[in-house]
């Protein structure tokens, strides 16, 4: 008996570890493929498109569990509703309550944009469209176009489209508009189911205006005339624009301690130590000079300080000194202030003589640039601009149609074309109220450009 126990021992051992080695390599099952299918909807109640539509209520029951997203921004309503519709989502229904008394004889549109999406994957179901009538029949015509923001040529996709049947300027500012639709990536907009009539059509941006135009801030187009929906060709192009511009964050500036120190407080390009031969030196003032004394300003070059004949002009805020002479390449200027060459409005001057030394840069940093100009109307004074990071770097105006020029900042550069039209320089906004203004229009150039230092450099656009 003494060997039984042995070999049972060794028998259930064995056993043991087959089974372990059997379960170690048992794969547990897999998930499937992620759902990626929106929402599908199985039924609405009335059913869409209905005529003599006479419910209090819309019900739109889906084929899974569906939740809302963001619908004050997403679901669209034409036209307009006074109090808007309550939305309620519950399982796999959507109902839509109304809370206002259905006008006769209208088509309305409800176009949930983004909103609606399944609750477990938040798959969208995009721009689900439901639409109804209270009369006999469905209108459907159509109005299309485009919008372009007229500075920069580009679009805005946050802009909306909006429509008044009240033709008065003022409808804009004060009344909420009957149609609403959204502009998309592309800059393109369409209303749908439109009654025939006639309407004001303008676009603006919609940042808690209420859909109206209050603010020469905001981004607004309009058309330069009424437009029929029964008319042949309904597409449009508006052009938007700020009429007073957005007033951007001011950075740090080191003048800004100009008033809490007892001495006169300036700031210039030249303090970096470097000069661009293109450019004049500017002196930057906290405050405004009360006088200043160009004959106690010296301008001199190298160690031996040889005088440099040069003119100096203040601004007409007096806080910006101009210091402008044909610049010569790498060299070293000095440029000497005297302690009592300028006082500000305060009585306040240098505590002591200052000089800025800087360094002028070489030819060989700078690039030539010719740029040869395709399908440009010439007749509309036409400004080239070279733009980098949404700034123009530099504008010239364009006479013939080639664009040459020596001695160019090298870098990156979006070209862009303003058509002049008040042949001032400038790009100018529209003007809406009073003497009507369309925005003067600039056009991007596609291809952008690379300007290398030291070279050559052509290019055909």
């Amino acid at each position: 008996m003494r060997h039984v126990f042995p070999v049972a021992i060794l028998f259930f051992v064995v056993v043991a570890s087959l089974f372990g080695g059997s379960c170690a390599n048992i794969i547990p099952p897999q998930g499937g493929p992620r759902d990626s299918i929106p929402p599908e909807l199985l039924s609405a109640t009335p059913r869409d498109s209905t005529l003599n539509f006479r419910s209090d209520r819309i019900t739109l029951t889906f084929n899974e569990y569906v939740d809302l997203q963001d619908v004050q921004n997403n679901l669209l309503f034409a036209p307009l509703f006074q109090n808007n519709p309550r939305v309620d989502v519950k399982g796999k229904t959507i109902t839509i309550h109304f809370r206002d008394t259905l006008e006769p004889n209208t088509t309305y549109i409800f176009n949930f944009g983004n909103a609606i999406k399944d609750f477990n994957e938040g798959n969208v179901l995009k721009n689900y469209t439901y639409t109804f009538s209270t009369g006999p029949v469905l209108d459907s015509l159509e109005l299309k176009g485009k919008v372009l923001l007229a500075q920069t040529g580009k679009t805005d996709s946050t802009l909306i489209v909006v429509l008044h049947k009240n033709l008065q300027d003022s409808a804009v500012m004060k009344q909420r508009p009957m149609y609403v639709t959204k502009v998309d990536a592309s800059g393109n907009f369409r209303f749908h189911n439109l009654p025939q009539g006639t309407f004001a059509v303008y676009a603006l941006s919609d940042a808690g205006t209420g859909r109206k135009y209050i603010n020469k801030t905001q981004l607004f187009a309009f058309a330069d005339s009424p437009v029929h929906t029964g008319a042949a060709d309904t597409a449009l192009t508006l052009y938007a624009y700020r009429e007073v511009p957005v007033a951007t964050p001011v950075a740090a500036n080191p003048l800004a301690r100009a008033r809490a120190e007892n001495r006169l407080i300036f700031t210039s390009d030249a303090s970096a130590g470097q000069q661009d031969l293109n450019k004049d030196l500017l002196i930057n003032f906290g405050t405004a000079l009360k006088s200043f004394d160009s004959t106690k300003i010296a301008l001199t070059t190298d160690s031996s300080f040889n005088p440099v004949t040069y003119t100096a002009r203040l601004d007409s805020s007096a806080k910006v000194l101009t210091i402008h002479t044909p610049w010569k390449e790498a060299t070293r200027y000095n440029l000497v202030l005297n302690k009592d060459f300028a006082v500000d409005s305060a009585g306040k001057k240098l505590l002591k003589t200052d000089t800025l030394t800087f360094l002028t840069k070489s030819q060989a940093d700078y690039g030539n640039v010719s740029i040869r100009l395709r399908n440009i109307d010439l007749a509309r004074n036409p400004v080239l601009l070279f733009v980098q990071n949404d700034q123009v770097m530099y504008s010239a105006p364009v006479k013939s149609g080639t664009f040459s020029k020596n001695s160019f900042v090298p870098g990156d550069y979006e070209l862009r074309i303003l058509y002049d039209i008040n042949d001032n320089g400038k790009w100018d906004p529209g003007q809406f109220f009073g003497t009507k203004r369309q925005p003067e229009l600039v056009k991007p150039i596609e291809q952008k450009i690379t300007i290398k230092p030291n070279w050559d450099n052509e290019f055909e656009r």
